[in-house]
């Protein structure tokens, strides 16, 4: 459920084992239509679902891509990215490219590692944890693997003091 400022109102602690099984989710579904030639891993959030996928996969080809956009108060959500990291051309071109992340919330992320893949003459295809229909921007579009949709905001093991203090929540004890 969203509040009206548009931020979910329900939090969602992730455990390692939580991750796990949304790992094991996608397995199959990727395994379908696979090989992928490589991984890009979006930082920060990509790099541990990217990794963890890369050694169930055994894809040993991983890259990454560092998206920045615009404070949102100052140039809309539909503003351009400025790309801080991204591969250089020849590691890409003709292959087929999994795009991974940990959410897609707006999408805008996900979308402008995809869009710039396609022009340099990849096959990408996007891959998250979780998929949120509801925060999306792109109505018509979705990750081509999720593990699971959700319209919570979710908190990841390996972020779960800095997600938890951005929320005013304290750290739970996860022994």
């Amino acid at each position: 459920m969203l509040e009206s400022s548009g931020s979910p109102s329900r939090h969602e602690v992730l455990t390692w084992s939580d991750v796990d099984k949304l790992i094991d989710i996608m397995i199959p579904q990727l395994r379908a239509v696979g090989p992928f030639s490589g991984i890009i891993m979006i930082t920060r959030g990509g790099v541990i679902p990217g990794g963890m996928l890369a050694e169930a996969l055994d894809i040993p080809h991983l890259l990454t891509a560092a998206v920045d956009f615009p404070a949102k108060a100052a140039a809309g959500l539909m503003a351009w990215p400025t790309f801080l990291q991204f591969p250089d051309p020849s590691l890409v071109i003709n292959r087929r490219t999994l795009i991974v992340d940990d959410v897609w919330g707006s999408g805008r992320t996900s979308i402008a590692v995809r869009e710039r893949l396609v022009a340099i003459g990849a096959t990408p295809f996007t891959c998250v944890l979780h998929y949120n229909p509801y925060r999306s921007l792109f109505k018509n579009e979705k990750p081509s693997f999720y593990g699971a949709t959700t319209d919570s905001y979710v908190i990841y093991p390996w972020e779960i003091d800095r997600g938890m203090r951005d929320i005013g929540l304290t750290v739970p004890d996860m022994n």
